[in-house]
Formats: structure tokens, sequence, C-alpha cells
């Protein structure tokens, strides 16, 4: 699962391809790939991620392996008994930095988590549990950070989080006074000009002292 987040219209995002051989001759899924030999499946993950987008900023981790009985068409065909395991990985990256890789596929695309189609296999319920990881890492890890370029405004920081955890979150001028309080983010003293509006400070991620918050929820969720 490759989800991007687009801030300028507040979606959050999945890349979807289409499938190009039975089963589901056409219809949407999740990228995919087979380990080759003497490839570890980080490896095989890296390699699936570069074949679809383009894009120096994201974050990837490993999700959950996915083999339910029945979960591929292709078992109940099959004289062996084979079963067909998927092991996930998820990656986020920012929507405008993405750039897509059409070679080898008929179709692909983002789309809105809230306008999925019907997909091949149980990539919808894949989807499903991803979401609620990337959430979750979202609310104790600095995966934001991995995400953004070196030098970002806190109104940058704070478009992915809402974007990502939808209506519920908290206020920015609630989310900037408690943010800054915590001491991880590093004022560089440069300012960005993005509009008409006043120029924006630029602030750093500061991963050492960030350290005290490992695996705790933050405060300004």
């Amino acid at each position: 699962m490759i989800f991007s987040v687009d801030t300028d219209q507040n979606r959050l995002l999945v890349l979807l391809v289409m499938r190009q051989e039975e089963p589901f001759l056409g219809r949407w899924s999740l990228p995919g790939t087979l380990v080759r030999q003497g490839e570890s499946l980080e490896q095989a993950a890296d390699r699936g991620l570069l074949e679809k987008i383009r894009v120096e900023n994201l974050y990837l981790e490993q999700l959950y392996t996915f083999g339910g009985p029945g979960r591929d068409p292709r078992e109940s065909v099959d004289s062996y008994g084979v079963r067909y395991l998927s092991v996930s990985y998820f990656a986020l990256v920012r929507y405008a930095d993405a750039e897509l890789v059409a070679d080898g596929v008929s179709g692909i695309a983002w789309y809105p988590l809230a306008q999925l189609p019907e997909l091949a296999f149980d990539h919808n319920t894949i989807i499903e549990y991803g979401q609620r990881r990337l959430r979750n890492k979202l609310e104790y890890s600095p995966v934001a950070f991995d995400v953004l370029p070196e030098l970002f405004t806190l109104n940058d920081l704070y478009q992915l989080y809402a974007t990502v955890l939808g209506d519920q979150f908290s206020d920015y001028s609630n989310f900037r006074s408690r943010l800054l309080k915590l001491g991880f983010l590093s004022d560089t003293g440069v300012k960005a000009s993005r509009g008409a509006g006043r120029p924006a400070s630029l602030y750093r991620f500061d991963s050492e002292a960030f350290a005290p918050f490992k695996d705790k929820p933050l405060v300004f969720i």
C-alpha cells in the first residue's frame, strides 16, 4: 500500500493498478510483486515501490501477512493445495512529491480512500487494516517527519496530520502551541513566503529531542 497525503484537497489517497491477467482481469488492485531468488522481503518491497513511484521522502514499514483460506481463487483449482500469502508493506508519501511510473501496467491511479472501488482479492480489507496502522503510527511515532522535507512549516506538518487523522484532529492553534512546548522542533530562523500571507518560519525535526516521546501518544493528538 502506497498512501499519499494530498494536503491541498485534504485527501488521503492510495495507489492502485489495473490487473492485466486472471484472476480479476481488469480489476483495480494494490501493486504487488513476487520475491525473487536471493532477494529479501524488504528488497522486494523496495523494488516494488520503485517500479511504481519516484519520490525522495517516504516512510516504509512491513504491515502484516494476509493468508486466510480462500483469499485467492487460484487455491480452489490448484491440485497441489497451494496457499497464497501476501506479506504487505505500507508506505507514506506526499502527493505533490510523488511521480507515478506507468511502465508495464495498463492502468495506475491514486484513489481517495473514501471512494475506493471493489478491489481484487482481499485488497479492500488490507487497505482498511493499513489505514488503521497508519493512523496509529502517526500518533505514536515521528513518521510524519520521514515524509516532509528537511525544512518545513508548522502548517505543512498540521495539514499532514489533519488529512490522515480526519475531522476530529486538533485545531491549528492548539496543535501549534502544544507541539512547540514538546521541544523536538528546531526553529531554523529561516522564513518561507507562500502566497500573499505572512512569511512562515521553517523548522527542522530533532530526533534526539524526540527520543523521550518514543512509543508514547503525542499530547497534541
